[in-house]
């Protein structure tokens, strides 16, 4: 993996295909590379590192309207000018890009290697090329059929063959792949951002689907030659929306975006005369909704523990137990599905392999599976019984934020309609709708306080380790913020529910290991006075994430970033965004990437 770009039409290829690459960049690259057909022939380029090093090595002049394009993520073989894709044939006549990983490469490697071709790289990848440009068939249509027979693994694959520089053969199966159709050209990408400037309508491939591209059009088959129909629809977000405006990055841009996108979120789905939310796109009925015994929300990374506060939401709202789970283990324990339990599968992007891989055992098990996404058309969305759309808009930063607060946000809807529906009373409803369109003003409160948070996290910076702490909902909490401190800042950081202090991590609490602890002022309030107390005993300095007015807290603790008051079962959605603030400024100061940080991608297609 990581990502994918296309072109056909009557325009230059090349500016238009590092566009797109740019546009993917979010998604985290170690490589990056160009095929094109021109008229001597097919012509590659890829090169180590950021983009500007590939655009460095490209002739003056690479004339050609046909092309591909990519950024790797490293999966087989480490990062470097020969594992950048594309790869060719022997022959250099045929030229693919590949996300995904072929699990009988190795195998496959083998067998061309005795045939007698010469293997360039160390990637899986390669195989592919051979293997096409081996398979005899009439066109290269049917050569990538033929070739992907021999595969077992997942691709999101498009090949060009300097014989047919008219055309770009396209084919997936578990790693995404999107039609943009343009006006007299065509495009096809690994995500809908590298085609937004260029295409107003897109298609999305399903698995086991191939596509030929042409500047007039293009037609889908099954593997087996068997002629489909596809639809096309309109593009849901517009180009600006994918620019960091006057923000030095785009993850600062989205955490400031998070008041509007929850109005987004909230919008036409509240009901204030019954006290409840409207979710027409669960496509389950009342009674359907009555006869759940379990909830069960699977999610990988941010969205798992999204996972971890939306079940406390639900549980106290329906009174539904619910638990959460990694979806990236779920299916390797071979689960047990039952009919009365629901399913709920969290993806910002729609397209996370591992949570795909869940959704299809709980279908495949005659489970019932709902999807929160936030990428209309993804495969999750497709693929689940129904649904509700996060509506957060394009998020580009590899660190998740406003993505998932809408996430928590629709998991109260979701808590808020099932409760309704059972013993939540009207008057209990109405007070959770009035806090939830509350949010997004208590949000642009707390993103005033980032000079205070600065400061915290200028103290911060220095530290070579940090706990999170947090009880019942509020784990989920510590969980997230943790991640966001590692994976931007580099601090190793680590979460536990406080109550869980005692019991090891406190012979790891020092003055030089700071905790970041979530407390806010609920029926819990006292025992996490005492987990404080412990840290302070031990000389553990204490940044609080809390509501303001105890004297007790302020005394324990040596920073009090102080957020608004919701309904209890809200505060963790406010209480987050502080832990996003602190991440950022620590790699702000840091000097670290924010959008891109190391070895890390966006949009995980591989298992």
């Amino acid at each position: 993996m990581c990502g994918i770009v296309g072109y056909v039409g009557n325009q230059e290829a090349v500016p238009i295909l590092l566009e797109g690459l740019h546009r993917l960049e979010y998604r985290g690259y170690d490589s990056s590379g160009l095929a094109v057909c021109t008229r001597g022939g097919l012509k590659v380029h890829k090169a180590e590192g950021k983009i500007q090093q590939l655009e460095t090595r490209l002739p003056k002049r690479l004339k050609a309207t046909t092309g591909i394009a990519h950024t790797r993520w490293a999966t087989h073989g480490e990062p470097s000018d020969r594992n950048a894709h594309p790869h060719t044939d022997c022959t250099g006549r045929i030229a693919v890009v590949h996300n995904g990983i072929i699990e009988n490469g190795a195998e496959l490697r083998a067998r061309l290697l005795a045939a007698g071709h010469e293997l360039r790289s160390d990637t899986d990848t390669e195989v592919l090329a051979h293997l096409i440009a081996s398979a005899g068939g009439a066109d290269l249509e049917e050569s990538v059929r033929r070739a992907l027979g021999a595969i077992e693994g997942t691709y999101g694959l498009v090949v060009v063959d300097e014989r047919f520089p008219d055309r770009i053969v396209a084919a997936r199966n578990g790693s995404p792949v999107v039609l943009g159709i343009g006006e007299r050209e065509m495009l096809v990408a690994s995500d809908v951002a590298a085609l937004v400037r260029h295409a107003e309508r897109v298609v999305y491939l399903d698995d086991r689907e191939v596509v030929s591209i042409r500047a007039s059009g293009f037609s889908t088959t099954t593997l087996e030659a068997e002629p489909i129909e596809k639809s096309a629809t309109p593009i849901p977000w517009k180009v600006e929306l994918y620019d960091r405006g006057a923000h030095e990055h785009f993850m600062r841009k989205e955490i400031e975006e998070q008041p509007e996108a929850v109005e987004r979120s909230l919008r036409g789905r509240l009901d204030a005369r019954f006290g409840i939310a409207h979710l027409g796109g669960l496509n389950l009925s009342a009674r359907d909704l009555l006869e759940v015994r379990r909830i069960k929300l699977l999610g990988c990374g941010s969205a798992y523990y999204a996972g971890l506060v939306g079940a406390h939401m639900l549980e106290r709202l329906t009174r539904i137990p619910t638990d959460a789970e990694a979806a990236s283990e779920f299916r390797y324990r071979s689960p047990v599905i039952e009919k009365d339990t629901l399913y709920v599968a969290i993806s910002q992007s729609g397209e996370t392999a591992d949570t795909l891989a869940a959704v299809r055992e709980v279908r495949r098990k005659g489970g019932r599976v709902l999807g929160i996404v936030n990428v209309v058309g993804s495969t999750i969305a497709r693929e689940c019984d129904g649904g509700i759309y996060m509506h957060a808009g394009p998020e580009v930063a590899v660190a998740s934020t406003k993505a998932f607060t809408c996430t928590l946000v629709c998991v109260a809807l979701l808590a808020l309609h099932l409760g309704r529906i059972r013993d939540l009373s009207p008057s209990d409803g109405k007070r959770i709708l009035d806090a939830l369109e509350r949010l997004p003003e208590q949000i642009r409160t707390i993103l005033t306080a980032t000079d205070q948070i600065r400061a915290v996290a200028e103290r911060l910076k220095d530290r070579n380790d940090a706990f999170f702490i947090g009880r019942a909902a509020g784990y989920g909490v510590a969980l997230e913020g943790a991640q966001k401190l590692k994976e931007i800042s580099y601090i190793h950081a680590e979460a536990y529910p406080a109550s869980e202090l005692k019991h090891g991590p406190l012979a790891l609490v020092s003055p030089e290991t700071p905790t970041v602890a979530i407390v806010p002022n609920d029926d819990l309030f006292e025992k996490s006075l005492s987990s404080l107390e412990e840290i302070r005993a031990r000389r553990g300095p204490v940044i609080a994430i809390a509501h303001n007015g105890d004297a007790r807290l302020h005394a324990l603790a040596d920073d009090v970033i102080v957020v608004p008051r919701s309904e209890p079962v809200l505060d963790p959605i406010l209480m987050t965004v502080p832990t996003q603030l602190l991440a950022y400024e620590c790699a702000i100061a840091l000097g670290r990437d924010v959008d891109q940080p190391r070895n890390l991608a966006k949009s995980v297609t591989v298992e």
